[in-house]
């Protein structure tokens, strides 16, 4: 059986102020550092094989809090990248609703959000073929990335419709997903949301 952990960075500041980091490469504020150490001893009981993460810093970061109390080593992968969120990036959620209060709508209501900003379909095609890479790395692999990458990547990965998709709540700082592959079922998720302790709800541009 393969077990996929799909592990949300910790917090940073960005986090904190409502600001829409996207593919911003933004550091752990020390809240972050702690939900990272924290998360790493729950996820090191898991006995992981191998570690995955995308290559922005918060995640990066937040991967080696485990690799360094595991012994292993991080892998690298552009495509677990956070989406990217154009001209929103930067910007505060007050912003944003500003200075695209149409955008702001769609996104809102679960639709495409268009201008420059990355599609749900390119995003959900790109994260769903790191987590397939993944997979292939060990029986139980942990993937450290972002909170909107993880549900629209997941979503894909495991043929969920958009409509099923947004029925889950935006995926916590430092927590995971838990999804699991036999011969007879395939993949399943078996746990969403898990982590180390609880941590106020975040939104899901981060």
């Amino acid at each position: 059986m393969t077990r996929l952990i799909v592990w949300r960075h910790g917090n940073t500041d960005w986090n904190a102020n409502e600001r829409v980091q996207g593919q911003s490469d933004t550091p752990l504020n020390a809240l972050g550092r702690r939900q990272a150490a924290a998360a790493a001893q729950s996820l090191l009981a898991l006995r992981p094989d191998a570690i995955v993460a995308s290559d922005l810093v918060r995640a990066s970061d937040t991967a080696t809090a485990l690799a360094d109390i595991s012994g292993l080593t991080v892998t690298y992968d552009k495509r677990l990248r956070e989406r990217y969120f154009g001209a929103w990036q930067g910007l505060f959620m007050t912003e944003v609703i500003e200075r695209f209060p149409e955008q702001h709508a769609r996104w809102t209501a679960g639709q495409e959000i268009g201008g420059d900003v990355e599609s749900l379909d390119d995003l959900g095609a790109r994260v769903s073929a790191a987590l397939l890479a993944a997979a292939s790395e060990g029986e139980t692999v942990v993937v450290a990335t972002h909170g909107a990458a993880a549900r629209q990547g997941v979503g894909q990965f495991l043929g969920w419709p958009l409509p099923v998709l947004r029925t889950l709540r935006p995926l916590e700082n430092c927590h995971w997903i838990e999804l699991f592959h036999d011969q007879r079922r395939g993949w399943q998720m078996a746990g969403f949301n898990v982590g180390a302790f609880a941590q106020p709800e975040p939104g899901s541009l981060r």
